[in-house]
Formats: C-alpha cells, sequence, structure tokens
C-alpha cells in the first residue's frame, strides 16, 4: 500500500509540473533574453552589430547616455532593440559601486528613487517614443536607505516589468516569480564562452526561461570578450529550437500565456 502511494504521489507530481511547465510561441522549446547594463560603448560598438547580424534581438537598460550618442541608441531602438530604464545616475551601495556620494543607495529615500525612474522613463520616451519601459535594479539592489521599492515601484505603474538579479535564474514556472522582481545570470569577467553556453543548454534542458545580464562586451567594464559574445550568437543562431526575446516581449508573452 505504502509503494502505491509513492507512486500515485510521484504520479501526481508529474502530472503537476507539466501543468505549469512553461510554454513558448512558434514550437519554440525554450526562451534566452539577453540584456545589457549601463548604456556603454561597447553595446553600440560591438554587441548590437553581432546582434543585428544574427538578426537577434536585446535589451539594453539604460542611465543617460551621453548626447553623441543618442542617435545610435534611437537607431538601435528602431531595430527592434529594447531600451529600458536603469536610472538617471545608477545609485549603488557605497561598498559595491564606485560613485559620486550623492548616489549612494544607502542615502536615497523610496521616493527619490521612484521620481528618477520616471525621470528616467521620460528621458527614454524621448529616444524611442515609447510610454512605458522595463526597469533594472542598479547592482541588482531593491532597496534604498535600507528600505525595499518593489512594491512603492509597482503602485506608480511606472514599469510593468523588472529585472532582478541571479536567485533561481532558470525560470520553468511563472508561479513565485514576481514580475517586478525577475532573476537572471551573470558571468565571470573575461570568462569562457563555455561558462555562458553551458547556462544556455541547461534553460534547455530544463525548456525553461533564462535571462541573461552582460555590462562591457569586449570593452568597458565586468566584460565578456567579443569572443564569447559571438559565440553565444553563433549558438543562438544556429538553435532555432531557441525563442530568443527581449525582456518585455518576453514578460509579455509569459504573463498573457499564464493566465
Amino acid at each position: 500500500m505504502k509503494h502505491f502511494l509513492v507512486v500515485l504521489l510521484s504520479l501526481l507530481s508529474a502530472i503537476c509540473v507539466a501543468q505549469t511547465s512553461l510554454k513558448f510561441p512558434d514550437g519554440k522549446k525554450s526562451l534566452i533574453v539577453l540584456t545589457y547594463d549601463d548604456a556603454l560603448n561597447s553595446h553600440l560598438d560591438i554587441a548590437i552589430p553581432q546582434l543585428d547580424k544574427a538578426n537577434l534581438k536585446g535589451t539594453f537598460f539604460l542611465n543617460v547616455p551621453a548626447e553623441k550618442q543618442i542617435s545610435r541608441w534611437r537607431e538601435a531602438a528602431k531595430k527592434g532593440h529594447e531600451l529600458g530604464n536603469h536610472t538617471v545616475f545608477h545609485p549603488c551601495e557605497s561598498s559595491k559601486f564606485p560613485a559620486d556620494p550623492h548616489y549612494h543607495a544607502e542615502k536615497y529615500t523610496v521616493g527619490n528613487i521612484v521620481r528618477e525612474i520616471a525621470a528616467m522613463n521620460k528621458i527614454l520616451c524621448a529616444i524611442d517614443g515609447k510610454l512605458m519601459h522595463s526597469y533594472a535594479y542598479p547592482c541588482g539592489e531593491t532597496e534604498v536607505g535600507g528600505k525595499s521599492y518593489i512594491d512603492s515601484l509597482r503602485k506608480t505603474g511606472f514599469v510593468r516589468y523588472a529585472r532582478g538579479i541571479g536567485f533561481n535564474p532558470i525560470i520553468t514556472d511563472l508561479k513565485g516569480i514576481d514580475p517586478l522582481n525577475v532573476p537572471c545570470m551573470g558571468f565571470s569577467t573575461n570568462g569562457p564562452a563555455s561558462e555562458i553556453l553551458n547556462f544556455v543548454k541547461q534553460v534547455q534542458e530544463k525548456k525553461g526561461m533564462g535571462v541573461l545580464i552582460f555590462h562591457g562586451i569586449g570593452g568597458d567594464y565586468l566584460q565578456a570578450t567579443a569572443e564569447a559574445h559571438q559565440e553565444l550568437v553563433n549558438y543562438l543562431q544556429n538553435h532555432k529550437d531557441i525563442w530568443v526575446a527581449t525582456f518585455e516581449e518576453a514578460m509579455n508573452y509569459m504573463t498573457e500565456s499564464g493566465k
């Protein structure tokens, strides 16, 4: 009898997993989202040209870009890349990110950060014409002044989706996933392409969703090499069973299909 109950529970568990597994459009079996932070020159010079050549789209979370680069970011948006909100001044805890002391996260209030996100949305709108933008927490920090601002941000309606940082980075079930704190996966500086590809392959095996985070590509800081990024692009281009979507596109589809 005990053995029968164990088997029955296993079968029921398998059924539940099947019912809650993610579904993707056009017969795709997994989902990869490529995200890039901080409006870096290497995004414009290396990452976007590599993506464009492979007809892949990425999400670029911008702080205020240099004036001379605005036209290039506008062109990237016209090509289908997503421009996201990464605040105006990128406030982080002083122990994690060197910055003007005015922009240390411990000195911000929730009101400060929310107003800054609203201001950045307006700046982005002037670049891409969109009123709403996805958001990425600077340094992955969801607190300022020792207080979480996730719920305050949610109440404003300024953003629908926000990328958090690397906890449980392979999503196989939307239950428990807060659209204002979506996990992601980062990689070691100048690490081998195999490190990135191994994560993508794990996402494939689990038929899930994986959000990748990059900073510099072949330059700037916290960089992935241009060669490693190109290997990733080649892999995604050659594996047609992977859906490569922008963060907003992926979250729109996943939240709608999960209803």
